[in-house]
């Protein structure tokens, strides 16, 4: 019997896309899948380490790391207009950021990786886990935050600002959508099981837009925000037609991400393909 781990975060768009591959309702073969629920930055350090065969984390993580793994072409998150933000409590221009602290929702995230390539003058940054960004912005532990997922959604409730969309930035650079997160299959893993995966994926997404009612109490139990209508908004914003295959957009966005890791310096060049076969 052929078992596998699958990282997942405890997000909505995650569990709306894996609930009904994780609840059998695909048939897998016999192939078993276990779901390992964790950060978005707990993630990423399991694909650094190596130590999961099959992970959602940040394609930044991936570009530093694709040695190891191999990019499925289902289940990931890019688009337009749902990059990650900076904010502070009070008005502040991107200009002003520079002898700043600033914290970002950890070093291996994409929204690291477009903050230090918009902003390489800004050196007083820390990572902290996404949830806990706000907090400390409310405290004055630091003057701004990179933020991402729901937060994107409830920051102007808790008085905060928008200094700068790093989304909208690599999208008006690129003319490509922002390749965020996705789901990468460890290199050691069959060729032909990868293939099955993309296939499983795209599956379980079709399941839950046809049937949303299905992982809705799945979805809700695990969203860090209670309010159904954020947890919503989190899923039309996140969920849409690059999580059921990237296509050649989806693609060229995510090589472009990748070549920008590697001139910051923070990857490698590599001849090894990007995609599982």
């Amino acid at each position: 019997m052929v078992r596998l781990r699958l990282g997942l975060s405890p997000c909505p768009n995650d569990t709306f896309i894996f609930h009904a591959l994780l609840h059998g309702l695909i048939d897998t073969g016999g192939v078993t899948i276990e779901p390992v629920m964790a950060d978005v930055e707990e993630l990423n350090g399991l694909l650094a380490a190596g130590s999961i065969e099959v992970t959602k984390a940040s394609f930044a993580a991936f570009a530093r790391h694709r040695d190891r793994y191999a990019a499925l072409r289902t289940g990931g998150a890019l688009g337009r207009g749902n990059g990650p933000l900076v904010v502070a409590p009070e008005p502040l221009r991107p200009a002003d950021l520079p002898g700043r602290r600033v914290l970002l929702p950890g070093d291996l995230t994409t929204a690291a990786l477009l903050f230090r390539t918009f902003h390489p003058g800004v050196t007083d940054t820390a990572s902290r886990r996404y949830d806990r960004l706000v907090e400390e912005l409310e405290r004055g532990d630091c003057d701004a935050a990179v933020i991402i997922h729901e937060l994107r959604f409830t920051y102007a409730e808790r008085g905060l600002h928008a200094v700068d969309d790093l989304g909208a930035r690599f999208e008006a650079e690129t003319g490509l959508p922002v390749p965020l997160g996705g789901i990468f299959v460890r290199r050691d893993v069959d060729a032909g099981l990868a293939r099955d995966l993309e296939r499983w994926i795209a599956e379980s997404l079709a399941i839950a837009r046809r049937e949303p009612r299905h992982c809705a109490e799945w979805v809700r139990r695990h969203a860090q925000e209670i309010a159904s209508e954020v947890t919503q908004a989190h899923i039309d914003l996140y969920v849409n037609a690059f999580s059921a295959g990237y296509g050649p957009e989806g693609e060229r966005a995510i090589i472009a991400l990748v070549e920008r890791a590697v001139a910051a310096g923070v990857a490698t060049a590599s001849e090894l393909p990007l995609f599982a076969a």
